[in-house]
């Protein structure tokens, strides 16, 4: 198995597993954090900048209201 932030050969079951250390988790975590992992979005599937299907309106009649 291999260490998948430095590619260095690592034993299966290690304290940090699947890293080599608490060095290359560390990289991982801030590498999701940063934005450059991303886990893509199947076809036809809304998106989180899409409205909500009657959300404005419902502001809106409350402010009407």
């Amino acid at each position: 198995m291999k260490c998948p932030i430095c590619k260095k050969d690592l034993e299966a079951g290690g304290p940090y597993a699947p890293f080599c250390s608490d060095r290359c988790r560390l990289i991982d975590l801030g590498n999701w954090a940063s934005g450059k992992y991303c886990i893509p979005e199947k076809p036809g599937t809304p998106s989180s900048e899409d409205s909500v299907p009657g959300f404005a309106d419902d502001e809106d009649q409350d402010r009407e209201a």
